[in-house]
């Protein structure tokens, strides 16, 4: 089989080497970090010293708990953090969207932007609330204003809990000035699956429960799921240069009456999402995948369903437009020659709908 290309990274991102090499070694220090004896005093030094290199390397000064994800760090936060209300954005992880039942769902505009003087109104509504929002959209790529929501939020008295898997840790400076919880992923940078973290501004915004992580998670620590996160975040993200691919594949999708979603506001420069007129994103899919080439319809816990995108619906999608779109991603190993391969296989298939329908 030819070597396929892979423009699925927001999905997950292939584990780079140094971080396989550190989950290696971690699996060496078998013991159990909470055990008083010599082993589990050595494993857990190497725990500290793993949690000290993530929480740098997204600038965190604060608390850092370990997690099996972003999602059981978002569901933690939803579910235990000390507010009365939720409130949440309609363009939210399908992870947000399971936990969040009863919470107040605010709208957003043409872009994927939180409509703040909705924000503004829910917030005045009722006692303390917990605002969840992802900073960068999965599907789009659509940023949101991370410190104009927070001073919102916060001259309410609320929370501002910040889905941020999608986020690389140096890109993170106005998330993590203004947020109180963040959520963060191993498996988006380059680290391991099966390992995340909370970070929390202050322990005293969420309800403490089990008997590790300082009470705040049950079960035993994955030591060589962190040392793993903490190889994969130590190493910088060239986000320049995925900001040039994207613009060489923008350029083509728009020569070829393609739209790119959400184009009129900020975005991350490793996602992108694009409507091909007249092609369902399923025959998409299929005539990428037949040609070796990994993109999807949205996140990766939603797009097997193939139901159409609740991100785009609340954008003001409809059909069919709705399902025409894919979702590109790039990672660390993307080249330029993947990105014009995809550009020239797009061109090839957005001709044959334009002819079929002339």
């Amino acid at each position: 089989m030819a070597e396929r290309i892979y423009l699925d990274h927001a999905a997950t991102t292939p584990m780079l080497p140094e971080a396989m090499a550190a989950v290696e070694a971690g699996m060496r220090h078998w013991a159990n970090p909470s055990s008083p004896h010599a082993e589990g005093r050595a494993a857990r030094a190497a725990l500290e010293k793993a949690r000290a290199e993530v929480a740098a390397a997204y600038g965190w000064a604060h608390e850092l708990v370990f997690t099996g994800g972003a999602s059981e760090s978002l569901h933690m936060a939803l579910t235990r953090s000390m507010a009365e209300r939720r409130l949440i954005s309609a363009v939210e992880h399908d992870s947000v969207l399971r936990h969040s039942e009863g919470a107040q769902v605010l709208p957003v505009d043409a872009n994927g932007v939180l409509d703040l003087d909705a924000l503004r109104a829910a917030l005045a509504e009722g006692p303390r609330a917990l605002v969840g929002v992802q900073r960068t959209n999965s599907e789009t790529g659509v940023i949101q204003p991370i410190e104009a929501i927070a001073e919102i939020v916060h001259a309410a008295g609320g929370i501002l809990l910040v889905d941020a898997a999608q986020m690389p840790a140096r890109a993170s400076a106005a998330v993590l000035r203004h947020a109180d919880l963040v959520a963060v992923s191993a498996h988006k940078r380059g680290g391991p699956p099966g390992i995340g973290a909370l970070l929390v501004r202050d322990f005293g915004t969420l309800l403490p429960m089990g008997g590790q992580e300082k009470g705040y998670r049950a079960g035993t620590e994955n030591l060589p799921g962190a040392l793993g996160y903490a190889a994969a975040v130590s190493l910088p993200e060239d986000l320049e240069r995925m900001a040039a691919l994207r613009t060489r594949l923008e350029t083509v999708i728009v020569a070829e009456g393609g739209e790119v979603v959400g184009a009129a506001t900020s975005r991350s420069p490793l996602i992108g999402a694009y409507r091909m007129p007249g092609v369902s994103s399923a025959a998409q899919l299929i005539r990428f995948d037949m040609a070796g080439i990994s993109v999807s319809a949205g996140s990766a816990c939603s797009s097997g369903s193939m139901r159409p995108s609740h991100v785009l619906s609340a954008m003001g999608w409809e059909e069919p437009a709705l399902r025409e779109v894919v979702r590109v991603s790039f990672g660390r190993g993307t080249t330029e020659a993947e990105v014009d391969a995809f550009t020239t296989l797009w061109r090839q298939i957005a001709i044959e709908a334009r002819t079929r329908a002339a």
